[in-house]
């Protein structure tokens, strides 16, 4: 796990009392908003709709309990009770006030956590599959890499001030879980024709106004030289991408502009000049940092537990919340398991201070004190013992965090919208409350199966509308809401982005078109295929006639 050392500790107490000072500078009228606006997005800090939003880094997700009870402390204190967690891994808080950000950070100090590079054009923070460490495909912990990820960016000199944003994700399975495919750069972990592991390098993707899929720019890369490529590719970009033209300064036009095969030969002729420099960490490092990730004691158990098996066949709910909300377990006798935040009519990604304390509270008794935070805005308990799941759920059932919906309709990802956003067109949240709410049924979503939906307040897609099996995105009409359908993206393996189905729907209309989308693919399914298979199939038309001629 992210630990500091005490270079850390001095830079991040040292950036508190230096905020501290800006602060008071800017409630004083010494500096106008202008000036302070690089200086607080520098800490997080950004000037939504109604009130200021601060956004915290939980560096490749992963959560102590004791960090998760300070998270919980400090949205009953300095906030309204709740935090949000993003599809970025992690945290925001919507209504804090400017003079208490300083001691925020300080709190956040104290748990070794902070706001740094959570806005900006610089590297922002480094994300990884939720389930790494866990997972019975994988093949190496991604956070490995990750971790050494984050401390060669953080405070780069050279990659401080980058033509734009800079996001990063790294996964160690071949079940993509960390979005790779949409990201500016992508790692996934992979094993060579001799068995030895290094990385596929997927460069230039990215959602937004202009939505792209990666392209492979290395199909294998020796794990020892991770740092030394990262740097030429971000070296190309810094030299090459644009500052004229905010809407095309991200890697992702470089590489269209200029070619994915042309962009890897720049990329190879800068890294020749760097791999044998000491920008690549030395092997006793990397056996530093494996170590902050050497799997916990787990005990010798037996593949499957009497006592969970007995649970599931006694409680209807238990056996409906396992097989949706628990995943395979690399380890014998253990299990992976998702803590869903979104409930019936809730807010995605919302949790309460109680909800988060009751979290950290079960990862302490039965998860090994570990916690994720997924890109699909919920959190994760990724050690539990099988024989330990039913007083899991039971906890869970009573912080009111036991939704069986998983990847089913109502596990919606939504980003804040025009309720907080000062970029947004049109409101996610409570359209992702009413679509939660029309299909409250359990049984229905079983019925209906995977399938996700994500929503967006505008174009930039902070609720990756584009890659859901049925994406919502906000647009502004005369001043009236609207919302564009599109179906057929996906953010795993099988990358793909949605097509438009047609108009626009009004906010009146939007859920009644979502219901007649799935019943229509309810309709037309063959022997329970999923939502994009069955489109494949059948295409277009089917969805559009019906969806047309009902509204």
């Amino acid at each position: 796990m992210y630990r500091y050392d005490e270079f850390d500790r001095i830079l991040v107490e040292e950036r508190v009392e230096q905020f501290r000072e800006q602060v008071a500078r800017r409630l004083s009228g010494e500096i106008g908003e202008e000036e302070f606006k690089p200086l607080r997005l520098m800490n997080g800090l950004y000037l939504q709709l109604h009130a200021y939003m601060l956004r915290v880094a939980v560096p490749y997700g992963t959560l102590s309990s004791r960090q998760m009870r300070k998270l919980a402390a400090i949205s009953r204190r300095y906030d309204r009770g709740y935090g949000h967690f993003t599809t970025r891994q992690n945290i925001q808080y919507n209504w804090p006030k400017l003079e208490e950000a300083p001691d925020i950070l300080a709190d956040l100090a104290e748990v070794e956590m902070h706001a740094i590079q959570t806005s900006g054009n610089c590297i922002r923070n480094v994300t990884a599959d939720h389930f790494a460490g866990a997972a019975a495909d994988e093949i190496e912990d991604p956070r490995v890499a990750a971790e050494a990820i984050r401390q060669w960016s953080s405070l780069h000199p050279e990659f401080s001030f980058l033509p734009r944003k800079f996001k990063l994700a790294v996964t160690g399975a071949p079940n993509d879980r960390a979005a790779v495919q949409f990201h500016d750069i992508g790692l996934q972990i992979v094993r060579d024709a001799r068995g030895q592991t290094g990385f596929k390098v997927i460069v230039g993707g990215g959602l937004g106004r202009t939505p792209i899929i990666g392209a492979t720019i290395r199909e294998f890369l020796p794990k020892r030289h991770l740092l030394s490529y990262l740097e030429a590719i971000l070296r190309v970009y810094n030299e090459l991408g644009r500052r004229d033209n905010i809407y095309k300064a991200r890697i992702k036009i470089l590489v269209k502009d200029i070619g994915a095969e042309a962009f890897a030969r720049q990329v190879e002729e800068e890294w020749l000049n760097l791999k044998d420099r000491s920008i690549d960490l030395p092997e006793e490092e990397m056996k530093r940092i494996e170590s902050y990730f050497a799997p916990p004691p787990f005990e010798n158990l037996a593949a499957v537990s009497a006592a969970f098996e007995a649970k599931r066949f006694e409680d209807r709910d238990f056996a409906r919340w396992v097989q949706r909300n628990v995943e395979a377990h690399k380890a014998p006798g253990y299990a992976i398991v998702t803590v869903s935040l979104k409930p019936e009519g809730g807010v995605p990604g919302d949790a309460t201070a109680q909800q988060m304390e009751a979290v950290a509270n079960l990862a302490e008794d039965f998860g090994f004190d570990e916690i994720r935070v997924s890109h699909e805005q919920n959190l994760v308990l990724p050690h539990v013992r099988q024989a330990d799941l039913y007083a899991v759920w039971q906890g869970l059932v009573a912080a009111d965090l036991a939704a069986a919906n998983l990847g089913l309709i109502s596990d919606i990802i939504a980003c804040p919208g025009l309720d907080y956003c000062n970029l947004a067109n049109a409101r996610s949240i409570p359209v992702a409350q009413r679509i939660g709410r029309r299909f409250a049924a359990i049984e229905r979503q079983h019925d209906i199966g995977g399938l996700k939906l994500k929503i967006s307040g505008c174009i930039n897609a902070c609720g990756h509308h584009h890659v859901g099996h049925i994406g919502i995105l906000g647009v502004d009409k005369k001043g009236q809401e609207f919302y564009q359908i599109t179906l057929g993206g996906s953010a795993d393996h099988n990358a793909a982005l949605g097509r438009i189905v047609g108009p626009a729907f009004s906010t009146e209309t939007v859920v009644d078109a979502v219901e007649t989308i799935v019943d229509t693919y309810i309709g037309l399914r063959q022997d329970g295929e999923g939502f994009n298979d069955a489109l494949s199939r059948v295409g277009f038309d089917p969805f559009k006639e019906k969806l047309y001629a009902a509204h």
